[in-house]
C-alpha cells in the first residue's frame, strides 16, 4: 500500500483524492495547504494527517508519492521539495506558468530516480483514445481540418472560487482548459507546429476575452476559437474533419461520429473512472509494470503550444518545442 502525501486542498486535490482513497494500491496519508482551515477540514474528510508547510511533510519516511496539486506558479518550489526528498511526484497541468519555468521541471524530473508525471487524463480517456484510434485506421479518411472550440459564459466559473484562475500570469481559460485539448491535438497528431492567433484580454493582468486564429499539426490545419462572459452555454470541443466524415470530442468525455449525414455517439466516460485510471498506471510505474505516464516533457511541449498563443499578436510564431 503506497501512502501519499497530497499538497493542495482544492477542488482537484479532492478528485485527486477520492481516486487514491478508491484505488486498492493507494490511501490518503497526509495533507498540506497554506489555510490551516483548509487542511483540517480535508484530513477530517479523509481521516488523514494535516500540514501546513510542505517540505516537513513531502520528507517523512512514510510518505510514498507526493500529489502536486497547487497554482501552476508554486508547481517548481513543491516539486523540487519532493524531488531532493527522493519521492515520486504526480504534479497538475499546466506543468508551469510558462515553458521557461517548465523546463526547469523537466530537469528536476530529470535528475530524479523516482517515476514523475503529469496529470493530463486524456492519456487515458476512452473517447480520446477512440478518436485517436479511428483517424489512424483512416475511420474519416484524410484529416482537414482541425477545430478547437471553447465558450465560458463566466470565468472563473462559479465552482471555482479561487484568484488566481482569473490572473493573465498563470490562470485563464486556455491555460486551464485548452491545455487539455491542445494535448488532444498532440497526442493525435505529434505536436502543434506553429500558431498565428490574436488574443483579446477583459482588462489588463486578467484572462482572455477572445482568442481567434490558426495553427498546423503535422501539416493539418486547425482553428481555434475562444470565448469568454458571453451568452452561450459553456462549451469545450475538439472536431478533426476528414475528407470522408468528422469525430467530435464534446465536453470532456463524449465522442461523435458523423459520415453521409448522420450523427452517432460512440464514446462516453465519467471523470472518477479516467483519474482512477491515471492513479492505476502510477502505482503500475512504481510496481515496476510501466504505467502509461504523461511527462513533464510531453506537458511542457504542451506549454510551449500555449506561450505561442500568447505570443502571436496576430503573427505566425513557430512552435519552439526544446
Amino acid at each position: 500500500m503506497y501512502n501519499v502525501a497530497v499538497v493542495g486542498c482544492g477542488v482537484i486535490g479532492h478528485r485527486l483524492a477520492d481516486a487514491f482513497e478508491a484505488h486498492v494500491g493507494t490511501t490518503l496519508h497526509a495533507a498540506c495547504d497554506l489555510l490551516e482551515s483548509k487542511v483540517e477540514s480535508f484530513a477530517a474528510e479523509y481521516d488523514c494527517a494535516a500540514y501546513t508547510d510542505h517540505e516537513t511533510m513531502v520528507a517523512e519516511d512514510a510518505v510514498d508519492i507526493v500529489y502536486v496539486g497547487v497554482p501552476p506558479n508554486a508547481h517548481r518550489e513543491v516539486v523540487e521539495a519532493a524531488v531532493d526528498a527522493g519521492k515520486p511526484v504526480l504534479c497538475e497541468k499546466p506543468i508551469a506558468e510558462d515553458a521557461s519555468v517548465g523546463a526547469e521541471l523537466v530537469a528536476l524530473a530529470d535528475r530524479s530516480d523516482q517515476p514523475t508525471a503529469i496529470n493530463l487524463p486524456f492519456r487515458y480517456t476512452p473517447g480520446v483514445r477512440e478518436l485517436i484510434d479511428r483517424i489512424d485506421a483512416g475511420d474519416i479518411g484524410e484529416p482537414r481540418r482541425i477545430e478547437l472550440t471553447f465558450r465560458f459564459p463566466q470565468w472563473p466559473r462559479e465552482w471555482q472560487d479561487v484568484e488566481w484562475l482569473a490572473g493573465r500570469e498563470q490562470g485563464g481559460p486556455l491555460r486551464e482548459v485548452g491545455t487539455h485539448y491542445l494535448f488532444g491535438v498532440q497526442e493525435a497528431f505529434g505536436g502543434v507546429d506553429w500558431v498565428d492567433t490574436a488574443v483579446e484580454y477583459t482588462a489588463p493582468g486578467r484572462y482572455e476575452a477572445s482568442i481567434t486564429g490558426y495553427f498546423a499539426a503535422d501539416g493539418v490545419p486547425g482553428t481555434i476559437d475562444l470565448l469568454t462572459d458571453c451568452g452561450a452555454d459553456e462549451q469545450n470541443s475538439m472536431t478533426v474533419v476528414g475528407t470522408e466524415g468528422s469525430l467530435t470530442l464534446l465536453d470532456w468525455y463524449r465522442l461523435a461520429e458523423s459520415s453521409e449525414g448522420t450523427e452517432q455517439q460512440v464514446a462516453v466516460d465519467e471523470p472518477g473512472e479516467t483519474t482512477l485510471q491515471l492513479v492505476e498506471e502510477f502505482v503500475a510505474e512504481l510496481d515496476g509494470d510501466g504505467g502509461d505516464l504523461v511527462s513533464f516533457a510531453e506537458a511542457n511541449r504542451v506549454q510551449h503550444v500555449v506561450d505561442a498563443v500568447f505570443a502571436s499578436d496576430g503573427e505566425r510564431v513557430l512552435v519552439d518545442t526544446e
